[in-house]
């Protein structure tokens, strides 16, 4: 039986769905970058969509951005925004990563592709402060002695880790107002180092209009500082 003309039916096939995929991803590429170039109109903001290998080095403080190799970060948005009066500046983009593992007999490469926001705001402050959903080995690390921070409300207390190099200033920021704010909100990840705060959730990139949303919840964390902590820390004007 000769199954030539089946052979080639399903190398067509084939060839055709490539195609239609290439060209689909082409066209989601494109609607991303349109979108995201928008909305930095609309803040008012730069955007880049070329790759930034440099970012990882200028936010080595966060982990995220020092996983695995060939780092860049790209769509790259970046301004200012006013919040309470006071002027932070902003960057937040897409960034990926490439992580190699081998068992000795073959290699294989896994890609990632993450989003990020990062907001500076004007203050002296250049400790650390990290608040994530609390996991089970934080559990088990609590057990034998490698606790987090613990606040009067239990709920939040056991929905989150909180660590930070100065406890006074945690609870200075962590108030009821603030549990009760991120509670309600529940973010992935919020941490603050070297001036910088950085907001992530997961290993996903963020439609452009989650972009948005996460902005705005990251501008009103902010805001969920106490006023006096905000004075006491504010940066000098030049």
């Amino acid at each position: 039986m000769d199954n030539g003309p089946l052979i080639f039916v399903v190398v067509v096939a084939a060839l055709v769905g490539i195609v239609v995929a290439v060209v689909f991803g082409s066209k989601q590429h494109q609607k991303r970058l349109d979108a995201l170039a928008a909305l930095a109109r609309k803040l008012g903001w730069r955007f880049d969509p070329s790759n930034d290998r440099s970012h990882d080095e200028r936010f080595a403080q966060f982990e995220l951005f020092g996983q695995g190799h060939s780092r860049a970060a790209y769509n790259t948005l970046g301004g200012e925004i006013t919040i309470d009066g006071r002027v932070y500046k902003g960057q937040m983009g897409d960034y990926t990563y490439k992580q190699t593992q081998s068992n000795g007999k073959s290699t294989s490469t896994t890609t990632y592709r993450v989003s990020y926001l990062l907001l500076r705001p004007p203050l002296v402050w250049r400790g650390e402060l990290r608040i994530r959903p609390e996991h089970l080995f934080d559990k088990i690390a609590g057990m034998i002695g490698f606790d987090d921070i613990d606040f009067e409300s239990a709920e939040f207390s056991r929905k989150f880790h909180v660590k930070c190099d100065d406890k006074r200033l945690a609870y200075d920021v962590i108030t009821p107002r603030m549990m009760e704010f991120m509670l309600r909100s529940s973010p992935q990840l919020v941490e603050y180092d070297k001036g910088w705060c950085l907001l992530s959730q997961g290993g996903r990139r963020w439609t452009p209009e989650e972009f948005e949303t996460n902005l705005a919840w990251l501008g009103r964390f902010f805001e969920h500082w106490p006023e006096h902590l905000m004075k006491d820390l504010a940066e000098t004007p030049a």
